[in-house]
């Protein structure tokens, strides 16, 4: 399901070849036509090239007129400069059929593999964001910005469970992308990915710019269908996002960044239909405060297991809802405990918001820190009480 997965392996280009032809009554007259063009009206030899291409890095939109220069185009143009190429580097072992025979005398062979990605950084001191499953076996990380100019990187920390890590590119005064609010979107509104979508196989380093919109909000999806991990209150967009856009900026029109690329659903070609999921930016922020702060991610911990209210549930114990969960059993002295919950409480709001199921519950508390306070309104035998459940970290045995 990742998008970005496979090993990148060498190929050859192909080019098409230019066919030239010509009618012979005619080629003497686009000769001098042609030269006529390739200078300027006072016989100078004109600009070779557009200026777009005299330059590497992102191609400047200084001069086109008012009318072409979008809220698209800007927005690109401030957050382009942040966004960078990855490239994580990690030696694999050989095999052969004469490993059984030979390998106590002779070692093997190892080779160097890559995979490759985006991120985007988001401090002039060289930090940056990328997912965790583009590095998660990188033995060495280069980066390369728009400019081109490259750079090795290290990783400081990561949050598997949000698939997300943070690099540290060797250096200062880098350009940083703003970020904006994730919790402020609207389904319809512009959604523009920026990335590297194909690595190493484009012959130039500027980023890719496609755009579409915000499609859905707080989306909890699955990694494939036998994965346990799901990936809580995505934002999905059909924006085009393809093999390599894996941790690169999802921006809105105003050139903030909105969320970081990650997940696509694809026909089994691996290629974009249209649907395309974005961590949320305001998550990002949170991962970037723990790591800095602890060097980790710190999992919330409640204290209590739960169950969803099937009808069955519901007629089976007598309870007055469907929607909401009941709480199965309670640590002794974890936060629930402490907030005064018991075993055969059935949950059927957080922080006011009515309950559906486990999956809406976690989505809920999902957001939120260790020592955050949450709100749980629980019915107990017919009545309604109010608990304030201050939320604690994970213990490591658990």
């Amino acid at each position: 399901m990742y998008d970005d997965s496979d090993v990148i392996r060498p190929s050859r280009a192909r080019f098409l070849p230019y066919i030239f032809g010509g009618i012979t009554g005619v080629s003497v007259a686009l000769v001098i036509i042609a030269v006529m063009l390739l200078r300027g009206s006072n016989g100078e030899p004109a600009d070779p090239q557009p200026a777009a291409y005299q330059a590497a890095g992102v191609p400047s939109s200084a001069g086109i007129d008012a009318e072409r220069r979008s809220a698209i185009v800007t927005a690109t143009e401030q957050v382009s400069p942040a966004v960078i190429s990855i490239t994580g580097l990690y030696r694999v072992r050989t095999r052969s059929v004469y490993d059984m025979w030979f390998n106590r005398y002779y070692p093997g062979r190892t080779r160097t593999q890559a995979t490759q990605g985006s991120g985007f950084i988001i401090d002039s001191r060289g930090y940056a964001f990328t997912n965790y499953h583009v590095v998660r076996d990188a033995e060495r990380i280069q980066v390369t910005l728009a400019d081109g100019k490259e750079y090795a990187a290290t990783l400081v920390g990561t949050a598997p469970t949000y698939d997300l890590a943070l690099l540290k590119i060797d250096g200062d005064e880098f350009p940083a992308a703003r970020l904006g609010d994730s919790d402020d979107l609207v389904v319809g509104e512009w959604a523009i990915a920026i990335g590297s979508p194909f690595g190493s196989y484009l012959a130039d380093t500027q980023p890719t710019v496609t755009v579409g919109v915000i499609s859905a909000n707080h989306r909890d999806i699955k990694q494939d269908e036998n994965s346990e991990q799901i990936f809580n209150d995505m934002i999905q967009t059909d924006a085009a996002i393809n093999p390599g856009n894996s941790g690169g900026p999802l921006i809105n029109a105003h050139g903030e960044v909105i969320g970081v690329n990650t997940i696509i659903f694809s026909s089994g070609t691996g290629a974009n239909v249209g649907i395309g999921f974005a961590i949320p930016i305001n998550r990002v922020r949170s991962v970037y405060e723990e790591l800095v702060e602890h060097g980790r991610v710190r999992d919330v911990w409640v204290g209590m297991s739960a169950t969803d209210i099937t009808p069955q549930v519901q007629a089976a114990l007598n309870l007055p809802a469907e929607s909401g969960v009941l709480v199965q059993s309670i640590e002794e002295g974890g936060p629930a405990d402490t907030a005064g919950l018991k075993a055969g409480d059935q949950i059927i709001a957080i922080n006011g918001v009515k309950l559906q199921n486990r999956t809406h519950a976690n989505r809920l508390i999902f957001g939120s820190g260790v020592g955050d306070t949450i709100e749980m309104t629980v019915n107990r035998k017919d009545e309604l009480l109010n608990f304030r459940v201050t939320l604690a970290e994970r213990p490591r045995d658990i």
